[in-house]
């Protein structure tokens, strides 16, 4: 899949550099990833959530929150957001 906005993770690694080997791993995984739906994303992300039509990932032990649209049908997941628990659990996230 393509990722979008890949300086998000890169920001986000940056900023939490324990979780940085997480965000890298979850980006590599994304990346050669061809899924065409909710349930194949769920085999290799088993902590993954929908939240209307957002996805959001637990990154590092769930230290992180990667918030991302993805478009199965064109192969993009386009990152809106990687927050830690905390500024997660504030919903300013949610659309």
């Amino acid at each position: 899949m393509h990722i979008i906005t890949h300086r998000r993770i890169q920001d986000a690694a940056y900023e939490h550099p324990a979780c940085a080997g997480a965000l890298d791993h979850w980006y590599r995984i994304a990346k050669q990833a061809q899924v065409m739906n909710f349930s194949q994303l769920r085999v290799l992300f088993p902590g993954v959530d929908k939240v209307g039509d957002i996805y959001v990932f637990n990154i590092g032990g769930n230290k992180l929150r990667l918030i991302a649209a993805i478009h199965f049908n064109r192969q993009k997941v386009f990152v809106r957001a990687v927050l830690t628990h905390a500024e997660y659990d504030q919903g300013g996230w949610k659309p």
